[in-house]
């Protein structure tokens, strides 16, 4: 589907009703429709005899961010269903156009690769009108929308890319392609860099498994990077391709979705490639570790114990808590990068999910105000967080007795917490007021459509990123 500023009206008009406010100035026939449906504001309403669709808005859902996006997406689900082959939509506000964007672009998405059969629509053409916006803003908008909304869709689909496909050298040759076509670097680095850097518990995760574990660090810097000191950013990803738990196996049930596991790293590519589609003045790096945790005779044991590449070592008490152990040597790296902002994204906890539900991101980190700061940033865009605080009686219960740390906690209470403070470990002491975690084991894949977001993977984290990367480099 094509987004095009314009005056031109479309086979079917969108009139959005914002507070549910019906207009007065309707036609008979259309109040008749109306009336006939029930329809007084809430939902939507299609009268074809006018070819107008009534989208219905109450004052408290339009002030929260996704209410107009996902207003716009369940209309555009409902309309790609008609033989018709455009819609316009009135635009008043420039800090709509995002909103309707995504609505349109983000709405629209669904994964259907391996379908047979495809679902087909014969609408191609979206115009956004308006008379209170000037033209050229209105495209520009829509073009960096149309960046961003793409990126993320781009993000959704590997994640949604099953494991048989998407090993870590799938992801690893994917990144590099994304790199090329789009203009920023990719170095990949195998299992024998791993070695040489000390990467022990990165390597142990990995260890069992077929596929064989890569890193990748992904670079940015603009043409003005020479002459302009600008900030420096580095987004450290959670890679695992595929997580069964390792010896510690997961139950069944909860084995479907782990390719979603990968969701970090899926995230930081996208994050990349925006920035470089919209030439951020920021040099932003992205890191990705990339592994699959599976189980043979050689995989790593409950009982292990690992030296991590900062050198602390690491007491394994299970070994399905490893995107932790693959996180610690990533960030290790990544500090010797001395970034301005160490953000890493990681579906890391089922404890975050248990606390804030399936469609909110954890923010975690040892500054308050930076925390604050990106989740006002987040919110903006639409991508809803919560704060957890570090609290340092939680601390103790990653103490080992023949170890510097353990792997996970020795009570199951605030399991989100105490993971994000073990990955603390690894940010070296001067970064440390510079990093934030951020948990999406939530919202990064759901088993139904919520919002502007299907089933599955929703690409979390790429607008939030970019947005807060776009913050720093005014």
């Amino acid at each position: 589907m094509k987004i095009i500023a314009s005056q031109k009206q479309g086979d079917i008009k969108i009139i959005l009703l914002k507070d549910k406010k019906i207009p007065k100035d309707l036609n008979k026939d259309e109040k008749e429709v109306l009336e006939f449906y029930g329809f007084e504001g809430e939902g939507s309403c299609l009268v074809s005899q006018s070819k107008k669709f009534f989208v219905g808005l109450e004052k408290y859902d339009y002030e929260f961010p996704n209410a107009l996006s996902d207003a716009i997406a369940n209309a555009i689900c409902s309309l790609k269903k008609l033989k018709i082959k455009s819609i316009s939509i009135e635009v008043e506000k420039e800090e709509e156009i995002q909103k309707i964007c995504f609505g349109i672009l983000l709405g629209a998405y669904s994964y259907e690769e391996f379908k047979g059969k495809k679902t087909k629509t014969t609408l191609k053409e979206i115009y956004l009108n308006s008379n209170k916006l000037d033209e050229k803003i209105l495209q520009q908008r829509i073009l960096e929308s149309e960046i961003l909304a793409t990126s993320v869709n781009y993000t959704r689909d590997l994640v949604n890319t099953p494991p048989k496909q998407a090993t870590p050298e799938y992801v690893a040759k994917y990144a590099e392609d994304r790199a090329k076509a789009v203009g920023f670097e990719c170095q990949i680095y195998d299992e024998k860099f791993l070695k040489k850097e000390k990467m022990e518990a990165f390597l142990a995760v990995a260890r069992a498994s077929v596929h064989k574990p890569y890193l990748v660090h992904l670079s940015y810097k603009p043409k003005c990077a020479k002459e302009e000191k600008l900030p420096k950013f580095v987004f450290v990803g959670k890679g695992l391709t595929y997580d069964s738990g390792g010896l510690s196996l997961k139950p069944g049930d909860y084995m479907t979705t782990m390719k979603a596991d990968k969701s970090g790293a899926c995230a930081v590519i996208g994050i990349l490639e925006a920035i470089a589609k919209l030439g951020i003045k920021a040099e932003v790096h992205g890191i990705l570790g990339l592994a699959e945790n599976m189980i043979g005779g050689d995989a790593y044991k409950p009982d292990d114990i690992l030296r991590a590449r900062n050198q602390k070592t690491i007491e394994v008490r299970n070994t399905d808590a490893e995107g932790r152990l693959v996180l610690a040597d990533c960030l290790s790296f990544a500090g010797d990068l001395k970034p301005d902002f160490l953000i890493d994204l990681a579906t890391l906890t089922g404890a975050c999910v248990v606390g804030l539900g399936d469609y909110t991101t954890g923010i975690m980190g040892y500054n308050k105000k930076l925390k604050e700061e990106f989740a006002k940033v987040a919110f903006e865009v639409g991508e809803l967080t919560g704060i957890l605080p570090f609290n340092p009686y939680l601390k103790k219960l990653l103490k080992s007795e023949i170890a510097d740390l353990c792997n996970i906690p020795s009570s199951r209470y605030g399991g989100a917490i105490t993971a994000g403070m073990f990955l603390g470990e690894f940010v070296e002491e001067s970064l440390k007021d510079k990093w934030l975690h951020l948990d999406i084991a939530g919202p990064a894949y759901v088993e139904k459509a919520w919002g502007m977001n299907p089933f599955g993977a929703s690409g979390i984290g790429v607008c939030a990123c970019v947005e807060f990367v776009k913050s720093k480099a005014k």
